[in-house]
């Protein structure tokens, strides 16, 4: 499997085109990102479906991510994904694209960027980040 050329085929947006969309253009915002980190604060309506979890091994993939996803969301369902900084959203969007989701697009720079960008609140952003576990 090319996993360089999948995750060349996810288109990624940055937070302010993101933020249009979901104002505007029925998209509707999965979060990847753990519940932990997802209910230390989120987008609102975001809908939280992990991509990865901690286990003895370390991070694996939630096996049943997709599955999930395709319980409450329909393949032509428009939809914005978005991690903590957009990694783990990128994946997600791989695994999507490859079970027939073909209107998914990643967050640039996930949760974090968006927490920047002056869109999450007033609360600082310490308040509302999560350190990423997946970069430095």
């Amino acid at each position: 499997m090319d996993t360089t050329k999948d995750h060349q085929n996810v288109v990624t947006l940055d937070v302010h085109a993101a933020k249009d969309l979901l104002h505007s253009s029925g998209y509707n915002y999965l979060d990847v990102r753990s519940v932990e980190e997802f209910n230390k604060s989120h987008v609102e309506n975001a809908i939280n479906i992990p991509y990865m979890f901690m286990t003895e091994e370390g991070r694996v993939i939630n096996p049943d991510f997709v599955s999930q996803v395709e319980a409450i969301c329909k393949s032509e369902d428009h939809l914005i994904v978005a991690c903590n900084s957009g990694g783990r959203s990128s994946r997600a969007c791989v695994d999507l694209h490859k079970s027939g989701f073909q209107n998914v697009v990643n967050m640039g720079g996930g949760y974090s960027a968006w927490v920047d960008a002056g869109f999450a609140g007033d609360m600082p952003a310490q308040d509302l980040k999560t350190a990423c576990e997946f970069r430095p």
